[in-house]
């Protein structure tokens, strides 16, 4: 999503993730990076960022607008632009090692903004076109499509809105339950409030619509991602935008309590140390910019080491950039 006005509304979630692996990430020449102790908060601190791939190309395609992140095979991560284009990145460096074009079954490009690498190497796709969650290949061919309830799609067949609908995808750990969250409300649901549908994987391997659940948005602020940790509770990035001031993203981790999910802050982005970022316009702090993908990497020192990615929109003044977090659950 490219939000560009102050933002109210979302998000319903669920636990878990299927997350581990290892990631430290940076190329070396646009990296900065300190020793553990950058708190954002008791729970956060920032270990680096990067702007390494702010304004690049990679084999002719532009590597920016990038919606969501996942770990990938060993050594490497898939990052997800919302002009229909998968990356996969070295883990160590950042580098773009590959890219993959994906479409829908007419060839059309896609809104894509969720990503799942699924336990069989396959990718899992959300869109906010319809809205839809697509299977490919590891070359891009489309192998299937998960069903979705009549009332998240967009009006008018269902009651979401346009260009407000499935913007983050996890995976729970074991691999049995997918969900996708919302990031507007539903037509009738109060302003604060989203959906995040779950599906639950079959026999066949196939995964067929669960339960739902509803979260509680702090004020103008919406779901930009959700992010599964290990011992079943979310990772949820909230985001906002407005203009002349700029971002704001916080950090909660959720857990179920019956059909909601409540929270606990984890951190304020705004309250993390610069490390000398620059910003192309006004922001609370200059590190801070339209965050919009985030994956569970692994675990150092009993901590989950978690990178995020901004959105830029292919903006002039706004930026690509990474930011590695040691977060303790």
């Amino acid at each position: 999503m490219r939000p560009r006005t102050l933002r109210t509304a979302l998000a319903t979630l669920t636990a878990g993730l299927a997350a581990a692996g290892c990631l430290t990430a940076a190329a070396p020449a646009a990296a900065h990076e300190r020793p553990p102790g950058n708190h954002c908060s008791p729970a956060v601190s920032l270990t680096g960022f990067s702007d390494a791939l702010d304004e690049t190309t990679y084999d002719g395609t532009y590597v920016g607008n990038l919606s969501a992140l996942a770990r990938d095979r060993r050594g490497s991560v898939a990052a997800l632009s919302d002009r229909s284009h998968l990356f996969r990145l070295d883990a160590r460096t950042l580098k773009p090692r590959g890219v993959i074009p994906l479409a829908d079954e007419n060839g059309t490009a896609l809104d894509s903004e969720g990503l799942v690498v699924d336990r069989d190497g396959t990718y899992l796709v959300s869109s906010e076109t319809e809205p839809s969650v697509r299977r490919y290949s590891r070359t891009g061919e489309i192998l299937g499509r998960l069903p979705v309830p009549d009332a998240l799609r967009t009006a008018p067949a269902g009651r979401a809105r346009a260009n407000g609908s499935f913007e983050g995808l996890t995976l729970l750990a074991g691999g049995r339950t997918l969900i996708a969250s919302m990031e507007y409300p539903l037509a009738g649901d109060p302003a604060d409030v989203v959906r995040f549908q779950t599906w639950r994987r079959t026999g066949h391997g196939d995964f067929r619509p669960g339960a739902q659940y509803t979260y509680r948005t702090d004020t103008g602020l919406g779901v930009s991602e959700v992010t599964a940790a290990p011992d079943g509770r979310l990772l949820v990035l909230e985001r906002g935008f407005t203009s002349g001031v700029g971002n704001t993203v916080r950090l909660y981790l959720a857990d179920r309590r019956g059909a909601t999910l409540g929270k606990t802050l984890l951190a304020d982005l705004a309250a993390c140390p610069s490390l000398g970022a620059t910003a192309g316009q006004p922001q609370p702090n200059p590190l801070l910019d339209n965050f919009e993908g985030m994956a569970v990497t692994g675990r150092s020192k009993g901590r989950l080491e978690v990178l995020i990615v901004s959105d830029d929109n292919q903006n002039a003044v706004q930026t690509t950039r990474f930011l590695r977090l040691r977060v303790s659950v």
